[in-house]
């Protein structure tokens, strides 16, 4: 009956995260670590507790709450966690966490402690017991999930059950890449000479980058949402393709649209300038808050694999056909995305099935070594990176670059987004 009831519970969960039945009647949040990141004061506008904490790929939160009510509660299930947007579910791995066992008291101040929260973010089917529980692997650490954590109490002989939902900040699954120094360019021979001279390039801050090219699904919402015209899938299906058939210009409108959207100060102005938290123009990625497309440089780090690299040709692989949707496998059209092996970093398709807009004005190379760099100098194209289905191999190399007017579109050409680490 317990499992029935859960499974009710998370059922109800997906999908209508910011229509939560939660109660606060007894309950009230009174600290979160990391502290100041409670998002406005939403907690009782729309019955979410939004708290960003890095996309489950920083540190895990802490929270406290405190029972205001005059009646002492007891607990009747021990506390159970879920990551919603996933369909798993995951009870307590006990590790001596002291108020979790039933029939005891909730005492008036409540600490889920991170360690709590860490333990529980693990899928059930990767959970042994040999003597102990043994965790195999974690639930990955990305955005578009929810972290719920239930409690049911006894108050008085009736049944409560308190919901306190955790969601996730970053759209189109963000996989946080962080700052570091790596060698932009060519490093193996044989490319184009404009992906030379090689340089040092430091990343003094963090970045979301989305784990998958942005979809004609997710594209599609837009279009419905502004009533821009939908862009043409050259017969091929909409769905989880990537969006093809875009430009510069309609890729920025969609990240504009998408801060919007979350609440953010977007990231470009009319004339396709960057801009910083206050709306003013920067030549700086790290101020630079809401939704974006990646600098060329973070596209090539992240393409890389980041502080995690092996150094690949490919992203992901020295294999291209482990990675990539290329001419020689391609069926001549796109694929869904996300059906090749990921790189270092747990990223999709940066090699192959469609090349992706990237920021900057197309420039020369510079053998100076560079921080924080992005390509302000207004020229005639904008850079796009990665090869696509109609690339030969060489083409996907992660080092090889392209350049078109802005106004280009074409049906292997589209883009994911970027965001940097508040």
């Amino acid at each position: 009956m317990r499992r029935v009831f859960l499974l009710l519970l998370i059922l109800l969960s997906i999908g209508v995260v910011n229509a939560f039945p939660l109660g606060y009647d007894n309950y009230k949040l009174i600290d979160a670590i990391p502290k100041g990141n409670i998002v406005d004061d939403r907690v009782y506008e729309d019955k979410v507790i939004r708290i960003e904490f890095d996309d489950f790929t920083g540190k895990y939160p802490q929270f406290t709450l405190r029972n205001i009510s005059n009646t002492p509660l007891t607990i009747l299930w021990d506390l159970c966690a879920f990551v919603d947007s996933t369909g798993r579910s995951q009870g307590v791995i006990r590790s001596n966490i002291p108020f979790l066992d039933r029939g005891k008291p909730v005492p008036p101040t409540l600490v889920i402690p991170r360690a709590f929260i860490s333990e529980v973010m693990v899928p059930l089917d990767s959970i042994d017991y040999d003597g102990g529980w043994i965790v195999n692997n974690s639930i990955p650490k990305e955005a578009e999930q929810t972290l719920t954590i239930v409690l049911t109490v006894e108050q008085g002989g009736k049944q409560t059950t308190y919901m306190f939902t955790f969601e996730s900040v970053m759209a189109s699954r963000g996989v946080l890449v962080e700052g570091g120094t790596f060698t932009m360019g060519d490093t193996w021979g044989g490319g184009d000479s404009d992906e030379r001279p090689t340089h040092k390039v430091t990343f003094t801050y963090d970045f979301y980058i989305g784990k998958y090219e942005v979809t004609f699904d997710e594209y599609d919402a837009f279009c419905n949402a502004t009533g821009k015209s939908k862009a043409s899938d050259s017969g091929w299906g909409r769905g989880t393709r990537p969006v093809i058939n875009v430009t510069w210009w309609d890729a920025i409108d969609y990240c504009n649209w998408l801060s919007e959207k979350e609440k953010l100060p977007k990231a470009y102005d009319s004339d396709g300038n960057l801009l910083d938290k206050d709306g003013r123009i920067t030549i700086d990625p790290s101020k630079v808050v809401g939704y974006r497309l990646p600098t060329e440089a973070e596209w090539e780090y992240a393409a890389k694999g980041g502080n995690k690299s092996e150094g690949y040709k490919y992203s992901g692989s020295d294999n291209v056909s482990d990675v990539a949707w290329y001419s020689s496998n391609s069926g001549s059209k796109t694929q869904e995305v996300g059906k090749k092996a990921p790189n270092e970093l747990g990223l999709y398709d940066m090699s192959g099935n469609v090349w992706e807009w990237c920021s900057d004005w197309y420039g020369s190379y510079s053998s100076s070594a560079q921080t924080n760099p992005y390509n302000s100098t207004a020229g005639s194209s904008r850079v796009f990176r990665g090869g696509s289905w109609y690339s030969n191999a060489t083409i996907t190399r992660v080092a090889n670059r392209l350049s078109f007017s802005p106004t280009y579109t074409d049906y292997n050409l589209g883009f994911r987004i970027c965001r940097t680490v508040p």
